[in-house]
């Protein structure tokens, strides 16, 4: 089993920037992929960013590039997402997922309980 947690979360304005993190723990030795999902009301929850914990492929979603940058710390099993310049329509709860592929959300394990982001224009 794998536990999760996110944190970084938290209300800014339109423009700004956050960074999330999510720190992974219990069997760490497999995780294939850890990713950031995202779930607004009353929308599926989506992929935003994934990475293959302890090499380098990553996943982007359309609607992060060029924004968003996800990177891992693998001696600290914490998965980071940095978000810039964010709009209104990023306003979602961004959960951290791990022992998937790509951002294939249902390929996913592990989930940790999220961490809301609120973005205000």
């Amino acid at each position: 089993q794998v536990q999760l947690v996110e944190s970084g979360g938290g209300s800014v304005q339109a423009g700004g920037s956050l960074r999330l993190s999510c720190v992974a723990s219990g069997y760490t030795s497999n995780m294939d992929y850890m990713g950031w999902f995202r779930q607004a009301p009353g929308r599926e929850r989506e992929g935003v960013a994934s990475i293959y914990f302890g090499g380098g492929s990553i996943a982007t979603a359309d609607s992060a590039k060029g924004r968003f940058t996800i990177s891992q710390d693998t001696a600290k099993n914490t998965v980071y997402l940095e978000m810039n310049s964010l709009k209104p329509e990023d306003t979602a709860m961004y959960y951290c997922a791990a022992g998937g592929w790509l951002l294939q959300l249902d390929s996913y394990r592990y989930w940790g309980q999220g961490t809301q982001v609120t973005v205000s224009s």
